[in-house]
């Protein structure tokens, strides 16, 4: 007979019939659990992707910060390059000064409301760029948040399972104890 036919015809009292059983059903666990690590591995595929997606935005918004930044730069210059014609121009009123009395109050006035203009628009630019830099650290706190519950934690579910799987096939691996046929003498049962 074949080997076929001799593996149909194993009875169920037999031990072996059980073991092939057990090592069936270990087989079909392990291939379980592959398909499920499987998916795992695709979730967090899926989050990192994702992920990627919302911090593009974010460094979008950085860059155009620093834009920001440096037009503010720019208009500063420009201020003081504006204060400083100014300054000599009040340097020739007041070398005239008995003939442009009404001329000198007329800038000084310009003067202040430059300045005024100035300080409430450089006051705006700073509580802009102090909510972008609070709108920035809330985000980057929320993504933080993110990869730890939707990478980091599957990451050790995973771990877990695979050590289980792991400490499984070892106790299939593991040799058959000896069967006992007889009595022991008393050195073979001494355990130490």
């Amino acid at each position: 007979m074949n080997a076929y036919h001799l593996a149909l015809q194993i009875n169920t009292g037999d031990p072996l019939f059980w073991i092939l059983v057990v090592v069936a059903l270990s087989f079909l666990t392990i291939a379980i659990a592959m398909v499920a690590v499987a998916v795992k591995v695709s979730h967090a595929v899926g989050t990192v992707r994702r992920l990627e997606e919302r911090v593009e935005p974010l460094m979008a918004r950085v860059t155009n910060l620093g834009e920001q930044v440096t037009h503010i730069a720019v208009q500063g210059r420009a201020v003081a390059a504006q204060v400083h014609e100014m300054s000599n121009h009040l340097a020739v009123a007041s070398a005239h000064f008995a003939e442009s009395a009404a001329l000198i109050r007329d800038e000084v006035r310009e003067l202040k409301a430059l300045v005024s203009h100035t300080a409430n628009v450089a006051r705006d630019n700073v509580a802009l760029v102090s909510r972008t830099v609070g709108n920035t650290q809330q985000e980057i706190s929320q993504t933080t948040t993110f990869v730890q519950s939707k990478i980091l934690e599957p990451a050790r579910e995973i771990a877990a399972i695979m050590a289980g799987v792991r400490r499984g096939l070892e106790v299939f691996a593991a040799p058959t104890p000896k069967r006992i046929t007889g009595a022991y003498g008393d050195d073979e049962m001494f355990i130490g």
